[in-house]
């Protein structure tokens, strides 16, 4: 039986290709996430801020309450082989 899939929350805004891409690795995966647009809602940047220790830029990604980071660090942890576990696959 497969490990259940994590709540995966993902910050973003619309004009962020980092954010996209992210967005597109997730798909990939074939996973849902829940996606907090910080552009819409900029009251819940703050709430982004403290959760990633003080990182500002979007994307920032948690994948079961654990902070991975942006895209660059999602990617590499999926070359490194690290995404697939955190995803429960």
């Amino acid at each position: 039986m497969p490990d259940a899939i994590p709540q995966i929350e993902i910050y973003t805004s619309p004009t962020c290709g980092y954010c996209h891409a992210a967005k597109r690795l997730l798909a990939h995966k074939g996973v849902s996430y829940n996606e907090i647009n910080v552009a819409a809602q900029p009251e819940r940047r703050a709430e982004m801020v403290q959760r990633a220790n003080g990182g500002r830029t979007v994307p920032q990604i948690f994948i079961g309450g654990t902070h991975v980071g942006g895209y660059d660090d999602m990617a590499l942890l999926d070359r490194r082989g690290g995404l697939d576990p955190m995803l429960g696959k």
